[in-house]
């Protein structure tokens, strides 16, 4: 079984460093462990379309990159995707939408064996985590579901309303906030600025600290890093593809259209683009 090695980094205390890919194109996987900079890949499966191959592809480019693998999973499909993603190879499952301990309860048992005392639902699996027949049903294979990394989107006001019960949950490890869909389940819509959105960020990473959970933050690019590396978070997720392929295509593409029609280019600046976590 492969070790893995997100987990190794939060048992050891140490930081860790991620990116976003929404494409299921595993070359990118592979141009990220070039990069020589990440510890694990998020395939935000919540938003992007992907078969079960790809999942497979995905894993097998993780392994050959030695790189964590971390699937988004949306609501309602937890059990399907984590247990799938899983035996693709991917070591890490982020669950999208808790609201209550009973939504924290369902991710941690669509991970970990259904063995006495774990309260997970996984049996066994001709998959490739296991080498397909390999080790499937063996010792090893428990303790490699025990080893998933869990983390949860705290992104609804019912969450933060309940926040400590949820991350008293046994088996959730890192925890991340979602300005974008907490400001829209506060009725303030694309406020992500706004004080009580801001206020709850806090409350969940001091909160997340305080019980011993590690708060991981969603950034743009590292600019806005300061104040969170100030409040003691060391679990960083940067950059998403679709973001950083627009941002250039529209950045370099109004400057290439200024130079053909001899217009300044300052008038063909783009925008500023929203940027929020999820």
């Amino acid at each position: 079984m492969r070790p893995n090695r997100l987990r190794q980094k939060l048992n050891a205390g140490e930081p860790t460093i991620g990116t976003h890919i929404l494409s299921s194109w595993p070359t990118l996987v592979e141009l990220i462990g070039d990069a020589e900079n990440y510890d694990y890949v998020e395939f935000t499966a919540e938003y992007a379309p992907f078969t079960m191959h790809d999942l497979d592809n995905l894993g097998r480019a993780f392994e050959l990159k030695n790189l964590a693998g971390m699937i988004k999973v949306e609501q309602k499909q937890y059990a399907h995707q984590a247990m799938r993603a899983i035996g693709s190879g991917f070591q890490s499952v982020l669950f999208a939408d808790i609201r209550t301990v009973a939504d924290a309860e369902l991710c941690v048992a669509a991970v970990r064996a259904e063995t006495p005392g774990t309260g997970g639902r996984l049996g066994v699996g001709m998959r490739r985590d296991v080498g397909t027949v390999l080790e499937g049903g063996s010792p090893a294979y428990v303790d490699s579901l025990n080893e998933v990394v869990i983390a949860i989107m705290v992104e609804k006001r019912e969450c933060v309303e309940n926040l400590e019960a949820i991350l008293s949950v046994p088996g959730i490890d890192m925890v991340q906030f979602g300005s974008s869909d907490y400001s829209m389940s506060l009725g303030l819509t694309g406020q992500r600025s706004h004080p009580d959105v801001v206020k709850a960020e806090r409350k969940t990473i001091e909160t997340a600290l305080k019980m011993g959970k590690h708060p991981r933050v969603e950034l743009a690019d590292i600019s806005a890093a300061k104040p969170y590396l100030e409040m003691g978070v060391k679990h960083f997720c940067i950059g998403w593809d679709v973001r950083i392929l627009y941002n250039w295509w529209r950045t370099n593409g109004a400057g290439m259209r200024a130079m053909l029609t001899g217009e300044a280019a300052v008038a063909h600046a783009p925008q500023p683009v929203k940027t929020g976590t999820y």
